[in-house]
């Protein structure tokens, strides 16, 4: 027997029910770099209208021109102004100050932040952990007016920018604090072929996914692979 409280009960939400994004803009900051440039193209082939930025809009031009497919190219300013969502793929070097630049551009935006803090000497890679947590809490805390998000950050930029290869065989990560912000990067992974978006968290766990980069910089090397990331039973 079914109770009056059981009735009124709204049905659970699915989780893999995601919202349309086809009609977002999209821009990515450091869009003239390895991960940028890849990021960028299969989101356009995709189908996602995308404008790449630098901080010198010529660069910017150039690299929106060898990819195609649509891309249009601008200065990080112009890029975040004209964007509904932004990618952040900027070295982590620059992460702090690109943002700081460009807080009033983001205000009432939903940022994406890949960037994945890491160190390098003669044992190779390692994680640098920020003082604010990770780069999506530095994020965080220097775009108070934005929507942070962190997803992205397991991805071979090799593999992204291929033309030959259709599909994207991996899971993204994807951490934030309000799930409408969560569903909708979820459903810009999705639109990649291959590629799911898999839903792991708050910020303040985004460090362990950004640090793993380094575990599977290691496994490349070993492997001569270019790995990446599936979560298995969901």
């Amino acid at each position: 027997m079914t109770s009056t409280d059981d009735a009124n009960k709204a049905p659970a939400k699915d989780p893999w029910a995601f919202p349309d994004v086809s009609d977002l803009v999209v821009g990515v900051l450091g869009g003239t770099g390895d991960q940028g440039r890849g990021l960028a193209y299969r989101l356009a082939r995709a189908g996602q209208k995308v404008i790449v930025g630098s901080r010198a809009a010529d660069r910017a031009q150039a690299a929106a021109a060898e990819l195609g497919e649509g891309v249009e190219g601008a200065g990080n300013a112009e890029c975040a102004r004209r964007s509904d969502v932004v990618i952040v793929a900027v070295p982590w070097d620059g992460h702090a100050k690109t943002l700081e630049s460009l807080r009033d551009e983001l205000e009432g935006k939903l940022v994406i932040d890949c960037v994945n803090p890491l160190g390098f000497d003669k044992k190779g890679a390692y994680a640098i952990r920020p003082e604010e947590g990770s780069a999506a809490e530095q994020a965080a805390a220097l775009l108070p007016g934005s929507r942070v998000t962190a997803a992205f950050h397991h991805l071979s930029a090799v593999l992204l920018k291929d033309p030959d290869i259709d599909e994207i065989d991996t899971d993204v990560m994807v951490l934030g604090e309000n799930r409408a912000d969560t569903d909708l990067v979820q459903a810009l992974a999705a639109r990649i072929p291959g590629m799911r978006g898999v839903f792991a968290g708050r910020l303040r766990n985004a460090h362990q996914v950004e640090s793993l980069v380094a575990n599977l910089i290691s496994v490349n090397r070993r492997y001569k692979a270019h790995a990446g990331l599936r979560v298995t039973d969901v």
